[in-house]
């Protein structure tokens, strides 16, 4: 008598067009701040993300505890923390436990192509913790932006 192993399960890749999602406010943290969200994943607290800004735009110093990594795929920025700056094609690698505050370049805005693993503490002046963002809490800021705007509600759960 032959046997046969099943097949592994495998798990096709997720395609997301571009123009299904809608850029929203980063709200409270920042009006000239704009995410377009791709996923949320909640068990593993991931969050995919492109970011636009305003020429000059700030958002808030914040606290990573995990890493987050970015791409810049237009406009010029920097840390205000940090002597470096951010250019089209540039690529930052943030460790898990890096405070710093995002400053887009004065002259042009900017997109930024993120990956953002664990929660992100907002601070205020002081340093005390003014709001917490999570995987969960972009996806429901995310997905109610379509709500109260009409848009369908796109799946950003996907596996």
């Amino acid at each position: 008598m032959t046997t046969t192993t099943p097949a592994p399960k495998t798990l096709d890749p997720a395609h997301f067009g571009g123009g299904e999602r809608h850029w929203h406010p980063f709200t409270p943290y920042s009006d000239e701040v704009e995410l377009k969200i791709f996923t949320a994943d909640l068990a593993r607290n991931e969050t995919v993300v492109l970011l636009r800004a305003k020429a000059g735009a700030q958002l808030g110093v914040h606290d990573h505890f995990g890493r987050v990594l970015a791409y810049s795929i237009s406009g010029r920025w920097s840390y205000a923390e940090h002597d470096w700056v951010a250019a089209p094609g540039d690529f930052v690698y943030e460790v898990a436990n890096s405070q710093h505050t995002l400053v887009a370049d004065p002259a042009e805005d900017i997109v930024l192509f993120i990956y953002v693993e664990g929660p992100i503490h907002f601070l205020d002046g002081d340093g005390n913790v003014v709001g917490v963002e999570t995987a969960k809490t972009f996806a429901e800021r995310y997905l109610g932006f379509c709500r109260e705007h009409g848009y369908p509600e796109p799946d950003l759960f996907p596996f």
